[in-house]
């Protein structure tokens, strides 16, 4: 904000009771009108409302709008070449490189910006594994991007520590700075640039929170697996003996929903580092799609927006009675809700758990011709995993209709992975050997027809499908070898009709079926060809067969 009349804000008096002895002035950042650090829940709260940032809503949450941009803008995330990286980085669409030289500019542009101007800084960790915890330090112009790393990221546990606190790595948010395209070198206004050589990341013309989030994620994608970690977009959970299970997915295909589960203890619901002790979340918080969240289905996640301290995203409410609708689209498909991960009753304080017992690969089907649940081996969950198919759910990117877009998007979070797709794949086939894991290939997308045609899968089948995956109860009933991908598919699970499990017998057509899903495994076998260079025959042979 820039507070030009220089008015007293509410939190004014306590800005630096919690300050770093590492100050902004290492990032070159200086002649601030204030710097608010390290402001718990509460004192944002004022400082969200003094500013009007965001309203309060019936019990307490906080709905923020974020603007222009309520998805991630893909198509304007950079990582700059250098030296240490330019060997490293998987370039090509995802990973657009940056010249240092053009990043210096837009940062001192940045720099100067920022002058006069008061600013929030949050002093947070990721990774809870202590063997990989890292220091992070999220600067916002926005209070409520602030409350946003307090809910996401681990806090420090006291005032020591925030004063000790050096930053590993730091992102600078500026919702409100434009870059100059032809200027900067920026495809638009909007701009996310990691430079791994300075350990800093700035992102510019978009208040969507998602944007914070995931460059931290990049980051670690990068760093911690060149230390044998294994990175993931995964949500994780542990059952009543101790079992973990890992649920990789992308937006929209229920991996938070089925994660949080009230008969299981919640890990974490989206990024998660495998080590040789276990699974680890990396981070404090969720982040949760929240369009047409049903009590009754996922009571847990529900339950965080009536909660003081949770921030909601685009999420429409009305003024007088300040009660919100979650079944509104109207600003976006893509509704979030940002909370801590103790909202959640059963989650796991430590955000830790033993090696996975069973790995979840979730995939939403558009077409409508994948069975619900199948039995992978190893070589057909790493073929699965490098190819990473699903179909996008209508608002998780900018420029996404109202139709589900069938996509392939490599290890579950293709913009988000650094390295080459097998670099990551290599180190999941040896973990998933090592310990003995058991995979499975989840559709929770569409059966008796594709979208428009066909309906959802239950939630409830889905569940009923995944506990008995979970339960060890699939391992006593017999398989059927699928035509096409050649995976084991469950003929007869408790609780779930025998036309769910063989989704060919709920076409009107069996023949249209076998066509449509004959298309389907040419569109896997051609995305395939980008990564074969790279890959063991073994596991090109894992693929289907058209």
């Amino acid at each position: 904000m820039n507070n030009l009349l220089n008015i007293k804000t509410p939190a004014q008096n306590e800005a630096t009771a919690l300050k770093s002895d590492y100050g902004l002035e290492n990032h070159g950042i200086t002649n601030l009108r204030m710097a608010y650090w390290n402001l718990p829940t509460e004192a944002l709260y004022e400082e969200i409302a003094f500013r009007n940032e965001a309203r309060i809503t019936k019990l307490g949450p906080i709905v923020a709008n974020t603007g222009k941009h309520t998805a991630r803008s893909a198509n304007d995330k950079y990582i700059v070449k250098e030296p240490s990286t330019e060997n490293h980085v998987w370039w090509g669409e995802y990973n657009r490189p940056f010249s240092s030289d053009k990043f210096d500019g837009l940062y001192n542009r940045m720099l100067g910006f920022m002058q006069g101007r008061d600013l929030f800084v949050q002093d947070c960790y990721v990774g809870a594994d202590t063997d990989f915890k890292m220091p992070i330090r999220i600067v916002t112009e926005k209070a409520w991007h602030a409350l946003f790393a307090r809910n996401m990221f681990i806090l420090p546990e006291t005032n020591e520590e925030y004063r000790r606190h050096i930053p590993d790595f730091t992102v600078v948010a500026l919702p409100s700075f434009k870059g100059i395209p032809q200027i900067d070198g920026t495809a638009s206004e909007t701009f996310i640039v990691l430079n791994f050589a300075k350990r800093l990341c700035i992102i510019g013309n978009s208040a969507y929170a998602g944007e914070i989030k995931k460059s931290v994620f990049t980051i670690l994608n990068y760093l911690l697996p060149l230390q044998g970690v294994m990175s993931m977009h995964s949500s994780a959970n542990i059952g009543k003996d101790g079992d973990t299970a890992i649920f990789f997915g992308l937006s929209g295909t229920g991996k938070t929903t089925l994660s949080a589960d009230p008969k299981r203890r919640l890990i974490g619901d989206d990024e998660h580092g495998w080590s040789d002790d276990g699974v680890f979340n990396y981070e404090g918080g969720c982040y949760a799609k929240v369009i047409r969240l049903s009590a009754s289905a996922e009571p847990q996640i529900h339950a965080t927006t009536k909660m003081f301290g949770t921030i909601l995203e685009n999420v429409v409410f009305d003024p007088v009675t300040r009660m919100i609708d979650l079944d509104d689209e109207s600003i976006t498909e893509n509704t979030r809700a940002s909370y801590p991960l103790n909202y959640i009753e059963n989650a796991v304080p430590e955000k830790k758990g033993d090696h996975p017992k069973n790995i979840i690969l979730l995939t939403c089907d558009a077409s409508g011709v994948m069975p619900p649940i199948s039995k992978l081996s190893p070589d057909q969950a790493i073929y699965q995993f490098i190819s990473g198919y699903t179909s996008k759910i209508a608002g998780t990117e900018v420029g996404l209709g109202k139709e589900p877009e069938l996509t392939f998007s490599t290890c579950f979070g293709a913009p988000f992975m650094v390295h080459h797709p097998y670099f990551y794949a290599d180190i999941l086939k040896r973990k998933i050997i090592n310990h003995n894991v058991n995979c499975w290939l989840v559709n929770t997308g569409w059966i008796g027809g594709a979208f428009g045609v066909g309906k959802r899968i239950s939630i409830g089948y889905t569940r009923a499908l995944l506990n008995a995956a979970l339960n060890d109860e699939l391992q006593k009933v017999n398989f059927m070898t699928d035509p096409i991908f050649g995976f084991q598919v469950p003929t007869t699970c408790d609780g779930v009709p025998s036309n769910i499990l063989d989704p060919s017998t709920s076409w009107p057509s069996k023949e249209e079926y076998m066509s449509k899903y004959k298309q389907l495994a040419s569109r896997f076998v051609e995305n395939f060809k980008k990564y074969e260079a790279g890959c063991p025959p073994e596991l090109i042979k894992a693929g289907p067969k058209v």
